[in-house]
């Protein structure tokens, strides 16, 4: 996937302490793509990005302790991401971008739409939670016994092309299983305090509950909600749902580049 257009260009942002991976894609109005949990930039977005660098500058990161970024001695927090992403635009020297967060990083999204507005143009949160109570029956059950050979192969399998480092594999798993554990969420006054215009999406047989999609959305004045057909990902064929043959992530595109544009 690595270079939809001639201006493809990559490099490592001293950040907080983090030397963080990123790539930039395509020319125009700045949209950062921020990842979910055990993620690289391919795993989430191989679908995607190319279809956005068509008419945009598209940087796509690399968090902490995630594919071809390093662990630092720092706890992960979707609070700390969210500061090294703003310090990552400042690196650049970009004054205001819009942010796409998925999954995890649609956490990460919220977080910046709280405590970085300045930076934030538009917000769009797909396939997340912002309190406990959002995501599906069981899925907290996961997290307390979780083992390595419960992280899906294709996960595994990408980190370890962009980062032959079993041992930094082990730490993202630790990081990230420790992160859901301990998590809290935020309040409907916190979530309440984003300004930036906010599209929410999730599907309808997501981890995330519809109605819950639909009180996040709720939350945010003037945010527009988009409940989609699939899973946790496969409208924009991420890389556990994809379809080669569905076209609903390049539909996926062309909405979401309608709200941006809007």
């Amino acid at each position: 996937m690595n270079a939809p257009t001639s201006t493809f260009r990559s490099g490592y942002a001293p950040v907080n302490g983090l030397q963080m991976y990123y790539e930039v894609h395509g020319e125009g109005r700045p949209l950062v793509l921020i990842h979910g949990g055990g993620s690289t930039i391919e795993t989430n977005f191989s679908r995607v990005l190319p279809q956005f660098a068509k008419n945009r500058m598209v940087i796509a990161v690399e968090l902490q302790a995630h594919g071809r970024t390093k662990d630092r001695d720092t706890p992960s927090s979707f609070k700390q991401d969210a500061d090294d992403v703003a310090a990552l635009l400042d690196y650049l020297e970009i004054d205001k971008a819009d942010i796409l967060g998925f999954s995890n990083g649609g956490q990460t999204a919220l977080q910046l739409g709280m405590s970085h507005a300045d930076v934030v143009n538009k917000l769009v949160i797909i396939s997340c939670f912002y309190k406990r109570s959002g995501a599906v029956d069981g899925f907290w059950e996961i997290f307390p016994n979780a083992t390595m050979e419960q992280l899906p192969p294709p996960y595994h399998e990408a980190y370890l092309k962009v980062n032959n480092d079993p041992e930094g594999l082990q730490r993202m798993f630790d990081r990230d299983n420790k992160r859901m554990l301990n998590f809290v969420g935020w309040t409907d006054e916190d979530v309440a305090t984003i300004k930036a215009p906010t599209l929410v999406i999730a599907g309808n047989q997501d981890v995330v509950k519809p109605e819950h999609a639909a009180e996040m959305a709720g939350r945010i004045e003037g945010a527009q909600l988009l409940i989609v057909p699939g899973n946790h990902g496969s409208f924009i064929g991420e890389v556990l749902g994809n379809d080669p043959k569905s076209r609903i992530p390049e539909m996926m595109v062309g909405m979401i580049e309608e709200f941006l544009d809007r």
